[in-house]
């Protein structure tokens, strides 16, 4: 089992190009189903509360690997994962 802090110390990995993401800023978690809907990725600057256009939103579903040094994750190069919630 991993928590949260060893999820954000991990690198974020775009196996579409290889390019570094980020790091784990937040989770998204559907309270009703139980379970994780997505990880956010933030920028590598300093954000603020009001600052989010830097993040990037993965859904749990393009997550490839956890590894335990990286996240390797599938997006698109818009930032846009390939998988929609409503599947």
């Amino acid at each position: 089992m991993l928590n949260m802090s060893e999820l954000q110390s991990k690198d974020i990995v775009n196996l579409a190009d290889g390019r570094l993401l980020g790091h784990l800023t937040d989770i998204d978690i559907d309270l009703e189903k139980g379970r994780v809907d997505a990880i956010v990725i933030g920028g590598g600057r300093m954000k603020n509360l009001f600052q989010k256009d830097d993040e990037t939103v993965v859904p749990w579903k393009n997550i490839v690997k956890i590894g335990s040094d990286v996240i390797l994750v599938r997006v698109e190069k818009d930032g846009h994962s390939s998988v929609s919630f409503d599947d």
